[in-house]
């Protein structure tokens, strides 16, 4: 491939509200494209579905980052945390990936998440009855953040009033368009959030609680299945991707039937669509933006382009997921499109292992909204709202107006 990387134009306004159509034009110029992502590193984007699902499920390509021949992706781990950061679950490969994620997959079966439907409801419902009686909010900061943050911080066993720290260190973590992270933030960020995971671990050796993360220090301390770098690296993981990606598939899922009257009037009349509802959500506005990384562990063919052993290679979901030889009409919004095996949850080993809890959440948390707040609309121009620029995608606000105080928008009693 001898064309020039193409630059994702993240600094471009427009394109951040709809990358889309841009897109649309990468895929349709062929199915492996090269692109300079953050800090200008190379990747080579896989735009389309069924190579894709092919790549994601190749163990040519590997998940750990020590894989790939750039050293700049290793410079912009922090340094003091690098060898922590890479024993997790999410850069491992087998046989680790296979022992990493065993110790918690019983904690995220579909019948185990179906147990915390009613907990999930309470919370979304104690949320709205804050905003109810006010008729305007910031759907994003008053509800589709702190419902996952709350979730997934009862499950490990974090205390409350310790957990809207996370989303700050977080957002330091976060890649922010064509832009490196800064060092000396997310430097920052890690030794903070070690820190406190560190304490953290030593209280529940002490005082341990029906909590994931005492089971986790209990199969280290006395199964051996882990070890104390392996044990923070794991929390980490799961406190902050049990929350991020479930933030925007609430505020992406809210947006997109903000913006498509029609459909929202569907799954009102009818809330059965909603678990369907939920998959085109994820389809259409997915929230992992353009996609999953992997690591070239030798050369090799990709859609009969050549992919030399190191490069990064990005499984471009966001694409893929509106590829027309997969999903028919791919741009236009269906809550009832039927096969819709997308792939913004990625696929094979690696297939996230928190789905379906955030697919119960989405349900909750969405459906809860629409039940509960009559007349909801915008309360800015489609165009005006604001999203993460590359990474994660997602609306950083979403400031809506509803009926408040509105007899609909008292808890459902059934």
């Amino acid at each position: 491939m001898d064309r020039q990387p193409i630059l994702l134009p993240y600094g471009d306004p427009a394109f951040v509200a709809d990358p889309f159509p841009f897109y649309r034009q990468l895929r349709e110029d062929g199915p492996v494209r090269r692109a300079a992502i953050a800090g200008g590193l190379d990747a080579w984007l896989v735009t389309r579905y069924e190579d894709g699902l092919a790549a994601l499920s190749d163990p040519r390509l590997s998940s750990d980052v020590r894989d790939a021949s750039d050293p700049r992706l290793m410079e912009q781990l922090p340094v003091t945390e690098r060898d922590s950061v890479l024993r997790n679950m999410l850069r491992a490969d087998p046989p680790d990936h296979t022992r990493l994620r065993r110790l918690v997959s019983k904690e995220f079966t579909a019948h185990r998440v179906a147990g915390l439907e009613p907990r999930v409801q309470e919370i979304a419902d104690r949320l709205l009855d804050r905003i109810v009686p006010d008729g305007r909010a910031d759907l994003v900061a008053a509800y589709a953040l702190p419902l996952p943050v709350t979730v997934i911080g009862e499950l490990l066993g974090v205390p409350e009033g310790d957990r809207h720290a996370f989303r700050r260190w977080t957002d330091d973590l976060m890649p922010r368009g064509a832009e490196p992270p800064d060092p000396a933030r997310t430097d920052a960020a890690w030794r903070h959030m070690r820190g406190y995971l560190t304490g953290l671990i030593g209280e529940k050796r002490v005082r341990p609680e029906d909590d994931l993360l005492s089971a986790l220090v209990a199969a280290r301390d006395t199964e051996g299945s882990l070890d104390e770098d392996e044990l923070t690296a794991m929390a980490l993981l799961l406190l902050v991707a049990g929350y991020i990606t479930t933030v925007n598939l609430i505020g992406s899922g809210i947006a997109a039937l903000l913006t498509h009257p029609g459909q929202m009037r569907r799954l009102r009349d009818d809330p059965a669509l909603l678990p369907g509802a939920i998959e085109e959500f994820l389809r259409y506005d997915g929230p992992v933006d353009p996609g999953i990384a992997r690591f070239a562990r030798e050369d090799l063919t990709i859609a009969g382009v050549a992919v030399p052993r190191g490069a990064t290679v990005l499984v471009a979901s966001v694409m893929a997921d509106r590829d027309p030889h997969r999903f028919p009409d791919p741009d236009r919004l269906d809550i009832t499109r039927r096969d819709n095996a997308h792939l913004a949850f990625g696929h094979g080993i690696h297939y996230c292992l928190g789905a379906p809890l955030a697919r119960l959440e989405g349900r909750v948390a969405i459906g809860t909204v629409l039940r509960r707040l009559p007349g909801l609309a915008l309360a800015v121009e489609p165009g005006e709202l604001r999203r993460r620029p590359g990474g994660l995608r997602g609306p950083e606000e979403l400031p809506v107006t509803f009926a408040a105080g509105s007899a609909a928008g008292a808890r459902d009693q059934t």
